[in-house]
């Protein structure tokens, strides 16, 4: 695969595994994966559906943590699985093995999403800072749109660098917790007996659900299988077998330690509200409210600065998540702060208009909402992970045998089931309430059939039809090549900047095309008087400009080289795409700004931009 089409590319085996046969040495080289990925078990989605089902039931839930904790190890390991193996990350290999419709669908819903998880870490952070702060709430919701920076900042220090901030912040949180259970005194006894499976029904079952799709988050399936292959190991048999055994260590030791916070959120709320007969707690400022009037300030000071760091772990990983889908399903590549902005917007408008039209008394509802919507969209990420890893075509003798296949099946059969189940609990009073207009109902019932005509699709097509033909990536493979057509120019634009890179740029626009074609040598006076005045501008830099474009074109006149000089005013980006197109130049030759990130925000990205709008090919010189 090339390098353009690596998963996450930027930090794509950045991580050397040592050679050195110590296990722990080995180890440490190979965690970090997992916690990345843990976050996302433990994050302000997960308070809603925890407190809310501790305050309800007790301690009655806690068997369903379990269980979501053991399908999340079950299926995440078979996520790395698929990324060690193949090389692939979840929505690559989809890509390769389903028809491009059934891949958009995939894509629109893995967006969907990974827009729920957003809307929970905004909310997260909105509630803490309000809690910790007294920020007001539409403040704070706006303020989390910031964290994009910090998203930047750590994808430009390295993978580890980021690796090591989410560990510290998952240090913060289960520290916090382990102080909180201090001051709350769980009963023991019930704990354990909170282990028991027991039946569930109308509010447990709706609030299970929540807690399945809190756990075991779609996003994490993609971004685990992605993460994996930040470290560079052997791709023999016996390097390919370490790296599966030690991030299967990787993954019990962060999602244990994820199972643990969730637990004891669950746990704090039945022993802090549903002893004291509180059974209706959902909101988290409620239950930070009844913190500070049973305990004192240190728990709920505590519990607001878990809550912040959960907030701001998990807004990292499912940014990281998002470019994944996008890269994986649709081939398309946007700068990584665009693709933070852009999510960050579509969960802070649903939120702030929650604040402005329903009071901020709904937000724990809202963030409920979206981890059901979450575990609505499990299916569609679990299924086509198993039939990938069971492939024994594609992952050799690394697929997964017969036994745990079935038990992957026999966990999407009951995530499937309960969302079947409550998608029926809740549509029947829609479909039969007389003042809903009919138009909405079948709109409604059009998008079930839809997204079940998916389900059925993923579900069912790997099984009776193996494609001859498994879809390649783009530029895979070469293309024909026995009748080549030499390219020949006649005239080629070069833009000079005057920044030391003029001598540079010359000589391979000569190289080129010698002495038998046109040169235009391009310069734009970009100073803010030229900006308002243009032509009409006659300042020591535009003089200075000119003597220096002359003086290269008549250095060049004298060396054989036909030139023509062309000084305009202005906007970079405008003026070359102007004069290029107007001249009916063949080619366009610029040199590099040197600089990324942040700075292409400040300074701007001329030759970036400028390839973007003209029609001839832009050759971008680094001097």
């Amino acid at each position: 695969m090339s390098e353009q089409h690596k998963s996450l590319a930027e930090v794509h085996e950045s991580v050397t595994i040592p050679k050195s046969r110590s296990f722990f040495k080995t180890l440490l080289a190979f965690l970090g994966p997992a916690y990345m990925v843990s976050v996302g078990y433990m994050d302000p989605g997960n308070w809603a559906t925890d407190i809310a089902g501790g305050s309800s039931f007790g301690y009655q839930l806690i068997w369903v943590l379990l269980m979501s904790n053991l399908m999340a190890l079950l299926l995440q390991s078979f996520s790395a699985r698929l990324g060690i193996v193949r090389g692939l990350d979840l929505a690559q290999a989809s890509r390769q093995t389903y028809p491009a419709p059934v891949n958009i669908g995939l894509y629109v819903l893995a967006e969907i999403a990974i827009a729920a998880t957003d809307l929970a870490e905004v909310i997260g952070m909105a509630i803490g800072l309000n809690l910790l702060f007294r920020l007001p709430m539409l403040w704070g919701v706006a303020l989390t749109i910031l964290d994009s920076f910090v998203l930047l900042f750590l994808m430009n220090k390295g993978i580890r660098k980021m690796e090591a901030f989410i560990i510290a912040l998952i240090s913060i949180i289960g520290l916090a917790f382990i102080l909180e259970m201090l001051i709350v005194k769980p009963h023991g006894a019930e704990i354990i007996q909170g282990f028991v499976p027991s039946f569930l029904e109308n509010k447990s079952l709706y609030i299970a659900i929540g807690i399945i799709g809190a756990t075991v988050m779609p996003h994490n399936l993609y971004l685990h299988s992605s993460l994996v292959q930040s470290r560079k190991f052997s791709r023999e048999m016996e390097g390919i077998k370490q790296a599966l055994k030690f991030n299967l260590i990787d993954s019990a030791i962060a999602l244990n330690l994820a199972f643990f916070v969730n637990a004891s959120i669950l746990i704090l709320a039945a022993a802090a509200f549903h002893t004291q007969g509180l059974n209706q707690v959902a909101e988290i400022q409620d239950a930070h409210l009844l913190l500070q009037n049973l305990f004192g300030t240190l728990a709920p000071a505590l519990f607001a600065i878990a809550l912040i760091a959960a907030g701001q772990s998990s807004t990292i990983t499912g940014t990281l998540a998002g470019q994944i889908v996008m890269e994986g399903y649709l081939n398309l590549r946007i700068r990584p702060w665009v693709r933070r902005i852009i999510t960050r917007l579509i969960a802070i408008i649903p939120a702030a208009l929650t604040i402005l039209v329903m009071g901020e008394e709904n937000l724990g509802e809202l963030l409920v909402l979206s981890q059901v919507i979450l575990s609505l969209q499990l299916g569609f990420a679990i299924i086509p992970l198993i039939h990938l890893v069971s492939d024994k075509k594609y992952m050799r003798e690394f697929y997964v045998k017969p036994g745990v296949k079935w038990l992957a099946w026999l966990v999407a059969f009951i995530i499937v089931a309960l969302n079947i189940r409550l998608v029926i609990s809740e549509t029947i009073p829609v479909f039969t309430s007389e003042s809903i207009a009919f138009v909405w109902k079948g709109l409604l019932g059009l998008v079930i059939l839809a997204v079940s005509m998916l389900l059925g699709y993923v579900i069912f097509f790997p099984m009776v039809k193996r494609k001859e033909e498994i879809r390649k990536l783009p530029h895979e493979s070469i293309g024909e090549l026995s009748h080549l057509q030499p390219k020949s120019f006649s005239k080629v634009a070069v833009a000079l900047d005057f920044t030391g890179s003029e001598k540079t740029i010359i000589e391979y626009a000569t190289s080129i095309g010698g002495k038998s074609i046109k040169y235009l040598l391009i310069h734009i006076v970009e100073s803010a008087g030229a900006r308002m005045m243009g032509e009409e501008i006659i300042d020591m830099e535009t003089k200075a400009d000119m003597d220096l474009l002359n003086g290269y074109c008549s250095a060049l006149g004298k060396l054989g080289y036909q030139c023509e000089t062309f000084l305009d005013f202005g906007s970079p980006v405008k003026k070359i795409a102007e004069i290029v197109s107007q001249q009916n130049c063949d080619l366009v030759i610029m040199g590099a700004h040197g600089h990324k990130g942040i700075k292409d925000i400040i300074f701007g990205s001329t030759a970036d931009e400028v390839r973007h709008i003209v029609n001839v090919p832009v050759m971008i010189v680094k001097s």
